[in-house]
Parts: C-alpha cells; sequence; structure tokens
C-alpha cells in the first residue's frame, strides 16, 4: 500500500533563482529565454529540477554556478511555490531562492551561453508561470533585509564609494534618501574603511573610495547592534 502511495503520488521539485545585480546605478535581475516546452522561447527565472540526491540549497548553489560561474555569494531560500495548477507542464512546486552577485564578477560567455540577459527592475518583460510573484516577494525580502542587515554590500564592488552605496540603497528601497541622515548613519556604525583613493569618473575633485569593514561588522553582530540604514 506505502509503494502505491508514493507512485501514485509523484510530483516534482525545483529550484528558481532570483539573481540581483547592481550596475550604472540601477537593481537588476538576471533572467534568460525558457528552452524547453511549454512556454519555450518566454522570459523565465533561471531554474532546475532538484536532484534525488542533493539538498535544495545545493541545488540552488549549482544552479547558481551553472549560470554565471559564480559560488560562495548570499543566497537565501526565499518560500515554496505550490499551486496545482502553477505549471502546466507537469505538476511540480518550487522553492524560490534569491542571490546577490557583483555584476563585474560573473563569467559573462557562460551567461551568454545559456541565453541569460541582464534587465533593470523597472524594465522587467513579462514572465512565465509565477516568476512575476516570485521577483515581487523577493524584492520585499531584499528591502526587509537590507534594512537591518548590511547586506547591499555584497551587489558593489570591493571598492565604492558613499553615493555609490546610498544609490544602492535607493534602488533597493524604490525611493530617495535624504543625504544627510544616510551619511549621518554610515557614520555611526563605523563600517566602512577609507582607502583614501579616489574615484574621478564623476568629477575632478572624485569622492573617496571605501570597503566594508566585515571584522567590525562580525563584532557588532555578536553585540545585538542595530543595523538600519536608511
Amino acid at each position: 500500500m506505502t509503494k502505491d502511495l508514493y507512485q501514485d503520488n509523484k510530483m516534482y521539485v525545483a529550484t528558481d533563482c532570483i539573481i540581483f545585480g547592481f550596475d550604472e546605478g540601477k537593481l537588476k535581475l538576471l533572467v534568460f529565454n525558457r528552452r524547453v516546452s511549454p512556454l519555450e522561447g518566454e522570459w523565465s527565472l533561471i531554474g532546475k529540477f532538484v536532484k534525488l540526491e542533493e539538498d535544495v540549497s545545493d541545488a540552488a548553489q549549482r544552479v547558481l554556478k551553472e549560470i554565471t560561474g559564480l559560488k560562495n555569494v548570499f543566497m537565501q531560500q526565499l518560500k515554496a511555490y505550490g499551486k496545482a495548477d502553477r505549471d502546466p507542464g507537469y505538476r511540480c512546486i518550487s522553492i524560490a531562492q534569491f542571490a546577490l552577485i557583483r555584476i563585474d564578477e560573473y563569467d559573462k560567455e557562460l551567461t551568454k551561453k545559456h541565453g541569460a540577459h541582464w534587465f533593470d527592475m523597472d524594465e522587467l518583460p513579462n514572465l512565465v508561470l509565477d516568476h512575476s510573484q516570485m521577483v515581487t516577494d523577493a524584492l520585499e525580502a531584499l528591502k526587509t533585509k537590507a534594512r537591518y542587515q548590511p547586506i547591499g554590500f555584497e551587489l558593489l564592488p570591493e571598492k565604492f564609494t558613499i553615493p555609490q552605496l546610498q544609490t544602492l540603497y535607493e534602488a533597493i528601497y524604490q525611493k530617495p534618501l535624504d543625504d544627510r541622515n544616510f551619511r549621518k548613519k554610515l557614520k555611526s556604525l563605523k563600517l566602512l574603511i577609507n582607502t583614501n583613493e579616489k574615484d574621478k569618473t564623476g568629477s575632478r575633485r572624485g569622492a573617496f573610495l571605501h570597503k566594508f569593514d566585515y571584522k567590525r561588522y562580525q563584532d557588532l553582530l555578536k553585540m545585538g547592534y542595530n543595523f538600519e540604514i536608511g
């Protein structure tokens, strides 16, 4: 009876990755042209079926590495999407993950090989299935997490200016932030290391480049410090 129960209730488990990047002052999403039917040729998140022998989190890391060449980046499980009619191909539950990558570090040739493209968040194409809902949910999760943890630094290059950091948080929150309050909060956190180098691409005077102080962050984390930014 148990054997028949398993055979009569088969379904697939997939993992879909919402991959965020940040470039030229814009929050971006990596999507690709679906290469399998149904819905072949339409825009889709990047995902695959979970193998029998692997954990869901390992499957998500595998998908990310196969598409971008990256590993050991910030990735967090979002939620499960399991409406019975969500996939016209077969009964399938998807466990979504969202990832933050530095857009200057991924393997561009590998991404191109898989037909993946970056889109600004405000210019996203229509996505298949319930993938648009996944993106909406992931963005809300990112906003919440960025408010209380400095994960925004995962999207920036190793060295960045304070204006670049503020632009990133404005892109995440989808609203302008007060310059003075933003700088005041950053100063109070003392999480930035001034490299004494300058980025002069925006002006002759330039802006100082900073690095994120991971050691101080870990120390403050142990103390239960409030990292609210913005």
